[in-house]
């Protein structure tokens, strides 16, 4: 058997080859100079197999947990390359000593984790989860990128199954943690709204268990609930909702402020941000210029304004929750004409039917002008709206059914990818 000087490594020896870099890659598509390579796996991928290509691309070393692929002194054996990683990232946590948000939820958690990002980086040098990098794979690698320069880390946690969150807040070790809310999403792999609930309190659970700070909105019953007894802070009282038409505007310590954001649902997440920024002592100023200068993106909250209509692209995701809440707060819109544009939400299991129907249920209730109802489970509905069992059947029809100086709100989840249908509009 081969046998070279980096088998089966401890981990602060890896750090120690680590700190001397500073880089983490897992992609040879995307290898920067002096990084190390994880080589993971994944179903339809096995990572050792491009070690390596990683070293011949730049790479320093290459973590890998076949020994077949242990073929240099560039090579790193392990007994599992994915557990390393996440080792790896926890040791770094440790070491760097800094604090750490956590955030998951189950809507609104990439946004509010953009806002806390923007108030708090007036101030600190921040470094946070790029995107929705927010998995088993990602938050380690958010872990990561930080470094001595880091002030605050701010780390985004999803999740579709119990213990995840749980897991990965082991991995990073938060001193503060907020929970968006607690809606109808990922119900296949979570079982139902109670399933829900508790696996999103797994954050609670690991802040109380280690006498951490939880950040707690007052007007969410299941948070207060959940939060009794442990170290909180509460949204600030000086933080006044004055309408979403259809942007949302407030209050703050006498400021008004009005936001890049529609809808009246992302109200709490930028209160949390404020909460925050408050907190670390952000100045009112500088939450002002923070929350102003924020302009959503990735079909998050846009508004696009088209040379036919205004287009409110909210097509990033979608779950009954997030759904019924974007409906709600385009009915209070002011706009003469509206035309809604849905797609299906994925992920509910055997609760699919049952969910659409409420949200078609929902739509019957409104005054909308013109209502568009895309996929094959808004297909299967009862009712009377127009309906497409995909994309390709709403583009037809739009091509030669053009709309006109309407509002119009597209939403659906990602895999439906609405976006498209900007170009028809």
């Amino acid at each position: 058997m081969r046998f070279f000087y980096f088998y089966k490594m401890k981990i602060e020896d890896l750090y120690q080859l680590y700190s001397i870099h500073g880089l983490v890659d897992t992609d040879t598509r995307n290898i920067r100079q002096n990084t190390i390579f994880f080589a993971l796996k994944g179903e339809n991928f096995n990572g050792n197999k491009f070690a390596e290509e990683a070293i011949d691309n730049g790479a320093s070393y290459a973590v890998v947990d076949e020994e077949a692929y242990n073929t240099s002194e560039k090579t790193i054996l392990v007994d599992n390359v994915l557990e390393t990683l996440q080792k790896l990232a926890n040791y770094h946590r440790n070491q760097l000593g800094l604090p750490i948000i956590a955030l998951t939820g189950s809507n609104g958690k990439t946004t509010t984790k953009e806002l806390i990002n923007a108030v708090l980086s007036t101030k600190y040098k921040t470094t946070a989860t790029v995107g929705n990098l927010n998995n088993h794979i990602g938050v380690p690698l958010t872990l990561l990128s930080m470094n001595r320069d880091t002030e605050i880390g701010i780390v985004e946690m999803g999740a579709n199954h119990h213990k995840e969150i749980a897991f990965l807040s082991e991995i990073a070790g938060p001193d503060y943690g907020y929970i968006t809310n607690f809606g109808s999403a990922h119900l296949e792999g979570f079982g139902s709204l109670e399933g829900v609930v508790k696996a999103k309190s797994e954050l609670y659970e690991y802040l109380r268990k280690h006498n951490k700070k939880v950040i707690v909105n007052p007007n969410d019953a299941k948070q207060i609930e959940h939060t009794k007894g442990m170290d909180s802070v509460w949204f600030s009282n000086d933080i006044k909702y004055l309408d979403a038409d259809p942007l949302v505007r407030f209050s703050y310590q006498e400021k008004i402020i009005t936001s890049n954001l529609i809808g009246v649902y992302n109200f709490a997440n930028i209160s949390a941000a404020i909460t925050i920024g408050n907190y670390f002592k952000v100045t009112p100023e500088q939450i002002k210029e923070a929350i102003e200068n924020y302009i959503p993106s990735n079909n998050r909250s846009q508004v696009i304004k088209t040379e036919r209509n205004t287009i409110i692209l909210d097509a990033y995701n979608a779950n009954p929750t997030s759904m019924k809440a974007a409906l709600e707060s385009f009915e209070a819109l002011k706009s003469a004409h509206k035309t809604i544009i849905i797609g299906d939400m994925f992920e509910l299991g055997e609760y699919s039917s049952k969910e659409h129907q409420k949200i078609a249920d929902i739509v019957q209730e409104f005054n909308f002008n013109s209502v568009f109802l895309v996929g094959e489970n808004f297909y299967k509905t009862t009712t009377e709206f127009k309906k497409f069992k995909n994309f390709t059947e709403l583009a037809e029809y739009l091509k030669f059914n053009p709309i006109n100086k309407s509002t119009i709100l597209v939403k659906g989840s990602r895999g439906m990818a609405l976006e498209r249908v900007v170009e028809f509009c």
